[in-house]
């Protein structure tokens, strides 16, 4: 309890409601700030920038406010089966062409620029920094804890909150299938069952001792309500923040949820090879369920497509992450949404 008495405090929070990560556009500086100054605390998103942009993300936070985190990707690859990859590239190349791209005929194996990020977070020491996909090297934790840190797991289980436990993280960051965007399950291999979040978290909380904050389909102060009540000291949000007038999510993504009801959220691998939570559209009606495993090889051989499709504004052939709340979004400022939960 003491942890995460100290993590709210350094976070700078009055209310249990944080926001969490996005990664790929929808956290910028400004919904940090903003949920700054609305009692609340956000996280950086690390995922997919180089450690330069990050860097100049962390200064343009910094320099308004104490209380911020910064999330990044642990290296936890999974490599692609190449006769596999090639074979999804095949089906890909119709679109591909449609846009105009070129797809990686060879796969993209890589980490995100981890080292590097690291070395950007030991020197900013921002107050709590949170992992995802995987555990950190006991190196790099060293060093963040040494930077002054506090550092908070992402996991999707009892069985993963041990392993973070053992491996001495000050809190966890409980995620269930509900959330949007990617899992940040151990094993993408075996995707997280869809259990309800008030159920995690008591299973977690039974399992370890560690400080919980939920996450994964909080829509409604009643979903706050049931989180703290099974035992979580926050909670965050994230898919009830996309269409916020501060978050960066581009249009493409923005008229996908705005644009009437796309059914419920699914999880697919169909754009990244990992497991990640979304809503329905043209691309993964036609390719659910025939990517194979591998990422980030299939993320960056979708990435052209994906990235030309936002360029033309078109919601049908981007990953519209959303998640269980999605119907709950609308476009408002952060203080609104966040004074509606709390």
């Amino acid at each position: 309890m003491r942890v995460v008495v100290d993590l709210l405090a350094r976070l700078g929070c009055r209310v249990p409601v944080l926001t969490a990560p996005m990664a790929g556009g929808p956290t910028v500086p400004a919904l940090v700030l903003a949920a700054s100054e609305a009692g609340s605390a956000g996280f950086l998103a690390g995922g997919y920038k180089t450690p330069d942009a990050l860097a100049a993300e962390i200064a343009a936070v910094h320099g308004q406010t104490g209380g911020y985190g910064v999330n990044l990707f642990a290296p936890s690859p999974v490599p692609v089966d190449p006769a596999a990859y090639a074979a999804y590239r095949e089906l890909l190349l119709p679109l591909a062409e449609r846009y105009g791209v070129e797809l990686p005929s060879v796969p993209v194996e890589d980490d995100d620029h981890w080292q590097g990020k690291v070395d950007v977070l030991v020197g900013a020491a921002p107050p709590v920094v949170s992992f995802t996909f995987g555990l950190p090297d006991e190196g790099s934790a060293e060093r963040l804890r040494a930077a002054g840190c506090l550092l908070v797991q992402t996991v999707t289980s009892p069985e993963e909150a041990r392993l973070a436990a053992d491996a001495g993280l000050d809190a966890l960051a409980v995620q269930s299938a509900g959330a949007g965007g990617h899992s940040g399950t151990f094993t993408p291999e075996r995707p997280p069952p869809r259990v309800p979040l008030p159920d995690l978290v008591r299973a977690v909380r039974t399992a370890v001792g560690l400080p919980v904050v939920a996450a994964g389909g909080i829509a409604t102060g009643a979903d706050v309500r049931a989180a703290l009540e099974a035992g979580a000291e926050a909670v965050a949000v994230g898919t009830l923040l996309l269409l916020a007038d501060e978050a960066g999510t581009n249009p493409a993504h923005r008229a996908g949820l705005a644009g009437g009801d796309r059914g419920p959220q699914l999880t697919t691998t169909a754009f990244s090879g990992r497991p990640a939570g979304g809503v329905m559209n043209a691309f993964l009606a036609a390719y659910d369920g025939k990517a194979p495993l591998g990422y980030p090889a299939v993320h960056h051989l979708t990435s052209p497509i994906r990235r030309a499709a936002a360029a033309a504004g078109n919601p049908e052939h981007v990953n519209l992450w959303a998640g269980t709340g999605h119907r709950h979004v609308r476009s408002q400022p952060v203080a609104e949404t966040l004074r509606a939960l709390v």
